[in-house]
């Protein structure tokens, strides 16, 4: 299937839209109203510090709703004010955060439901007006829509779009795109699909293990195996590592991705030669900003004097996760909570593991005395979110002051 063709023919469709629908400042007021904070602010103000009480809250100084969630949430409101009566689907989470998610159910907009591992479209009926969310969807389920004569609202974050325009290159060219990113992650699902032969690879270590495969060869069966969900039909190792081209799920670690960048420049120039290292490998910049600004705030917050840190986001979420792997590298006692319901009486705190992905009930999480708690959040948390946190830890300090 030639992808590009496709999408630029479905861009032109009169059933596709990629603009909001004119409703911009009645949706700004009613977004301000739900998801901001004075709070929040108010410490913003203060150079992102706030003293009440035993308990200084320190904000890193990127953190939060990032344009392109912001501009997929308006959107999504947008497309209901627009279309008032009709059925309204979205093909999977508008974002990776709980409380945004209820409230597109609140306001009657439906998921498209999974029945076995797998989306089941036959609930959409020609004129339903279906959102394509921030991570954006596949292509096979864009023509699927499409063929169903759907109204398609897309929402797809540009940044993910670069991605997409990237792997394109490298189907052109006939490289292999090696994608950093989690194969069962949305973003890279519809990245891939975009792709002609793809490789995924989750970090540092996979990517060693592909590099040495490149360099020394090695068993075939074990790579496809140990690849064998993440990778293209009819991918063969011996063939389709000699020109590759890097790409990158745009949520994943910036650090890790520029180190996988490089271990495949250097494996292909050891191989072939520096003279040769363009006709085997290719490099675009895919980091997107807003995940940079948000690492880089929260390398600079670890570095200060931190009692423990929270951080707060949806348990899918990725840029979520890389944030908690940086308290965690650093030996901070670092609690990853997607709302906060997850603070629980008695001092007790239900957090999410960063290894395992667990859920796991904490007793005396809370110091006593005069404590620094650092605070974040990932790119799809409102403030609201944030400000209901910090609120109930003064709250709970300034109980226990009291007893």
């Amino acid at each position: 299937m030639d992808t590009k063709a496709f999408k630029r023919s479905l861009q032109h469709s009169e059933n596709y839209h990629r603009k909001g629908f004119g409703h911009q400042e009645e949706v700004a007021t009613q977004l301000q109203s739900e998801y901001q904070s004075q709070l929040i602010q108010q410490i913003r103000n203060n150079n992102y510090t706030l003293t009440r009480g035993d308990v200084t809250i320190k904000l890193a100084q990127a953190f939060g709703f990032c344009w392109g969630v912001e501009r997929a949430v308006a959107m999504a409101y947008e497309t209901r004010t627009h279309f008032p009566q009709e059925r309204i689907w979205i093909t999977n989470e508008i974002i990776h955060n709980p409380s945004v998610n209820q409230r597109m159910l609140e306001m009657k907009v439906g998921f498209i439901p999974v029945v076995a591992g797998k989306k089941d479209f036959s609930v959409v009926e020609s004129g339903d007006v279906v959102v394509l969310p921030a991570f954006g969807a596949s292509v096979q389920e864009m023509q699927t829509l499409n063929e169903k004569g759907c109204k398609i609202v897309d929402t797809t974050c540009p940044w993910v779009s670069k991605v997409w325009n990237t792997v394109e290159k490298h189907k052109k060219r006939e490289y292999t795109s090696i994608i950093h990113g989690k194969y069962k992650h949305e973003e890279t699902i519809a990245t891939s699909s975009f792709a002609g032969k793809y490789l995924i690879v989750l970090n540092l270590k996979e990517a060693e293990y592909v590099a040495n495969y490149i360099l020394n060869g090695g068993n075939r069966e074990e790579f496809l195996s140990k690849f064998s969900k993440a990778c293209s039909a009819g991918f063969d190792p011996d063939r389709d590592l000699e020109m590759i081209g890097i790409a990158n799920q745009t949520t994943m670690l910036k650090s890790e991705t520029e180190q996988i960048g490089k271990l495949f420049e250097r494996t292909m120039m050891q191989k072939y030669g520096p003279e040769n290292l363009n006709d085997h490998f290719q490099s675009f910049n895919t980091i997107c900003d807003a995940t940079q600004e948000r690492q880089d705030a929260m390398l600079g917050l670890v570095e200060q004097q931190l009692d423990l840190m929270i951080v707060i986001g949806g348990f899918n979420s990725s840029n979520t996760t890389q944030l908690q792997q940086i308290a965690v590298e650093r030996g901070i006692a670092s609690y990853h909570i997607d709302s906060v319901d997850r603070i629980l009486s008695g001092n007790r705190i239900e957090h999410r593991l960063l290894k395992s992905g667990d859920l796991e009930i904490i007793e005396n999480w809370l110091p006593d005395g005069k404590i620094v708690v650092g605070v974040t959040s990932g790119a799809s948390t409102p403030d609201k979110v944030v400000e209901d946190v910090i609120e109930k830890i003064f709250e709970l300090k300034a109980t226990a002051v009291i007893v």
